[in-house]
């Protein structure tokens, strides 16, 4: 059986055909032009000759005919051939008047009985271009503004059409199986996804397609990789595109391209629409100096409309991601519009060892390497944090010729990540490097002796970042809240370096070095006061901060929610728990001075101890020989150092940072 051809769309239009037929008429029509230019109306070519020489023949009556051209130039034919500069038998002359349209020359002329005949002079192809060209011009501006509309997307006349982008088939895939530590999430999405595929599985018991999610949490946390994982699963059509891309500067854009994205969405409908950051469109009306004519605010206008107004967009799922829903409009987020709002929170300790998996399943690793205890060392770190921390691992192994990454690796990439590069070519005084010894040993012996802190990991005064040394603890694991003897605890800690500077260099040598352990211990000691309810004498009561500036949208101001005898009565209260944590820091170190003189003599040593050689060093044993910088064996696993958990309080300790100039 013959193959039957598909029928031609008569409609498709070539401009690479158009316009070679387009240039190919110009040619035809301009080539006689040229040649009329090139050839004249002459059968024979005219001698030049001068003004003297056609006067002369005049005289002897030698001129049987002339034709005068635009006054100017006078074309004749001899009635008998002459000789002129060495040419014979020249029939037809040319001559150039001196003077244009001279009645002298006429009178002269007909005194003679010369046939005189006149004419304009022959237009030029220039000028012939000149004369014409405004109409080519428009012609052409015409044509390309009738390309442009015929093509769409974001050049001309097309301003207000959506800027997203349909993703196609051969884009590579992200699944779930990419995606890990938002377990919850994956699963409304699921949902979402098998929706799409099966309806009736959902509709036969009277439930409806959801309207939209709206995916909030942290940065780096995996927001849009969900969203294309959703994109990878779903195999159906999936917009994307930015809330920035809305906005312009002209009126009415915004809100032409929401109408043009949602009927993109219902020509491809059932199709999953996802707009990343979508507060840089969705922020609270009212707020803007435009009022209620400010573009973004129309923008928001129409996308609600389009979500949940009169007329339906049935089969059409708007998917979005914003890390800050405080500045979202109410009435984006209700029932019918975004009907389920899934929080994408920072990973616990089994989400962040998946992630690890994900990101080190395709590199050479180590046998040495333990995803687990580097899971347990990353606390409060999101899955951005984590693909970095990878990638700067096996950086680091590159850098040091290894041909795997090994775990020591991953430790020298989690604590440049998480502390900073090292300084080792910062150069310090004795007496500056004794003193930054001494306040991290103050640092270590509070944190080990002080019940309520988590386990020292290590101490060292290697500058990092911005500080000359480091005392960080190691959390037993990821911790939601937190004890008032845990916040007093750190406080405790958090003085011990400026504590032990005073003990052993006297009160007139204190240094500036504990400037950001003093910033964060009354960062938590007003807030144990005002926000906690940890205080005897203010009680379980939110205090106002009336410091405190808020611009949410609605309003700009500073609050003030406090009489000034409770201010006073606050900060008085926020005095008494730092005194108290100091009182404890030197009573503590008092207690083990003679440890605290034996750690800092070996960290001037050794420049890094970890808690078991702080032990070693309390039981009056001697520390071990340090090993050399061989290269790192699987035998040979390193411990984990991390930071106190980003989500919760207390902070990361440092030591002292440099003092100002």
């Amino acid at each position: 059986m013959p193959v039957q051809m598909p029928p031609k769309n008569k409609k498709e239009f070539s401009w690479g055909r158009f316009s070679k037929t387009l240039s190919f008429w110009i040619l035809i029509l301009l080539i006689p032009v040229v040649l009329i230019q090139l050839t004249g109306a002459k059968s024979e070519a005219s001698k030049q000759i001068s003004y003297t020489q056609y006067r002369d023949a005049l005289q002897r009556d030698n001129i049987a005919k002339v034709t005068i051209v635009a006054g100017k130039t006078i074309n004749g034919n001899f009635k008998q051939r002459e000789t002129i500069a060495g040419s014979a038998d020249v029939k037809n002359f040319s001559v150039r008047l001196p003077v244009e349209n001279s009645e002298h020359e006429v009178d002269a002329l007909n005194d003679k009985g010369v046939m005189i005949d006149a004419k304009d002079a022959n237009a030029s192809v220039m000028a012939w271009v000149l004369n014409f060209l405004p109409w080519l011009l428009f012609i052409g501006f015409y044509l390309f503004l009738f390309k442009q509309m015929q093509a769409g997307g974001n050049k001309a006349f097309s301003f207000g059409k959506s800027k997203a982008k349909l993703l196609s088939g051969d884009t590579p895939k992200i699944t779930f199986a990419d995606v890990a530590g938002a377990d919850e999430a994956k699963q409304e999405l699921q949902e979402i996804i098998e929706f799409l595929r099966d309806p009736q599985k959902f509709t036969k018991l009277g439930g409806r397609l959801p309207k939209g999610a709206l995916l909030v949490g942290p940065p780096g946390t995996g927001k849009t990789l969900l969203a294309k994982a959703v994109a990878g699963e779903a195999a159906r059509p999936f917009f994307s595109m930015s809330g920035s891309d809305f906005v312009e500067m002209f009126v009415g854009v915004g809100a032409s391209r929401v109408r043009d994205l949602f009927e993109q969405g219902k020509a491809h409908a059932p199709c999953i629409i996802f707009i990343d950051e979508i507060d840089a469109v969705g922020r609270h009306r009212g707020a803007g100096l435009g009022g209620g004519h400010d573009e973004r605010e129309q923008t928001l206008n129409q996308l609600l409309v389009e979500m949940d107004g009169f007329e339906s967009n049935d089969g059409v799922i708007l998917i979005a991601a914003t890390n800050r829903p405080d500045v979202l409009d109410p009435a984006l987020l209700r029932p019918g519009r975004f009907d389920r709002q899934i929080v994408v929170d920072a990973p616990d300790l089994r989400g962040r060892e998946g992630i690890l998996k994900v990101h080190l399943r395709n590199k050479p690793i180590a046998d040495d390497v333990n995803i687990t205890t580097l899971a347990r060392g990353t606390p409060g770190m999101a899955g951005a944090d984590l693909a970095n921390l990878v990638n700067e691992a096996a950086l680091w192994a590159v850098r040091m010729n290894h041909d795997k990454i090994y775990m020591s690796d991953l430790e020298d990439a989690k604590d440049k990540v998480m502390l900073g590069a090292e300084r080792k070519s910062m150069v310090m005084k004795d007496e500056e490097r004794k003193l930054t010894a001494y306040h991290e040993a103050g640092h270590a012996i509070c944190a080990m002796r002080v019940k309520g802190n988590d386990p020292l990991h290590k101490v060292t005064i290697v500058p990092r970042g911005r500080a000359l040394g480091l005392a960080f603890t190691l959390p037993e694991d990821d911790r939601v809240s937190v004890t008032r003897q845990q916040l007093e605890a750190v406080l405790v800690m958090s003085y011990g370096g400026r504590a032990a500077e005073e003990l052993i260099f006297g009160y007139d040598r204190v240094t500036t070095g504990a400037a950001s352990d003093i910033q964060k211990a009354t960062s938590i000691a007003r807030r144990y006061v005002t926000q906690w309810g940890l205080s005897d004498a203010i009680g379980p009561i939110l205090v106002g901060d009336n410091e405190q500036e808020l611009f949410l949208g609605r309003e700009i101001q500073h609050r003030r929610e406090v009489s000034e005898q409770t201010a006073q009565l606050v900060d008085a209260e926020v005095k008494r728990v730092i005194d108290r944590s100091y009182e404890r820091a030197k009573e503590t170190l008092t207690q083990h001075i003679e440890l605290l003189h034996q750690v800092a003599a070996a960290l001037l040593d050794r420049e890094t101890l970890s808690r078991e050689d702080i032990e070693m060093l309390s039981r009056g044993d001697s520390l071990p020989p340090r090993t050399s910088g061989a290269p790192p064996t699987a035998a040979a696993p390193v411990p984990s150092p991390v930071l106190e958990p980003r989500r919760t309080n207390p902070p990361l300790l440092g030591g002292p940072e440099p003092s100002p100039a």
